[in-house]
């Protein structure tokens, strides 16, 4: 009985390029997640963000800021943010988003806002800082944006936010 081992299929030139550019010119400030066709993953130091966004930007041709996610992992005390890029006018890069994931610590979530790098992250840091509590350093209004003003409660999309009158454990 022989066993079939399946083989991934191997990345085009452009998700190779862009990993060989990343980890040969920055090398331990980026480690490489995950690569798969169209996504590419980087995890990076909050104190290295900045530097490795210019790079996708100046050198890679990531143009714009597609989104910003952030992820609560009470059992890790950490939030983790994530960065999700796109090219308009990358040759042969509209198809790949990049990912640049950054974890800090819940107790002090502070990290450095890419605002001037990508004014398209406004929207999507103020509304993360806001669901999570994360503070983007350097952001010039983090003010809020789908809370309702009387909101004073925790940030609903941490762990430990319960919805009022529910009991533990519903």
């Amino acid at each position: 009985m022989s066993s079939v081992q399946a083989t991934k299929p191997e990345l085009p030139r452009e998700e190779k390029a862009i990993i060989e550019s990343v980890t040969t010119l920055l090398g331990d400030k980026a480690k490489l997640g995950y690569a798969r066709l169209n996504r590419i993953k980087f995890s990076v130091e909050a104190s290295n963000l900045i530097e490795v966004v210019r790079f996708a930007r100046d050198n890679l041709h990531f143009d714009h800021c597609t989104n910003v996610t952030g992820t609560d992992f009470p059992k890790e005390n950490q939030i983790q943010v994530d960065y999700h890029f796109g090219s308009i006018d990358g040759q042969g890069l509209r198809r790949i988003i990049l990912t640049i994931s950054c974890k800090i610590p819940s107790a002090d979530p502070k990290i450095p806002s890419l605002i001037n790098e990508y004014p398209s992250a406004d929207l999507h840091e103020r509304e993360t800082a806001e669901m999570l509590g994360v503070v983007f350093v350097g952001h010039p209004n983090l003010s809020r944006l789908l809370l309702p003003e009387d909101w004073e409660d925790i940030p609903p999309l941490l762990k430990k936010y319960r919805l009022p009158g529910r009991l533990e454990g519903e």
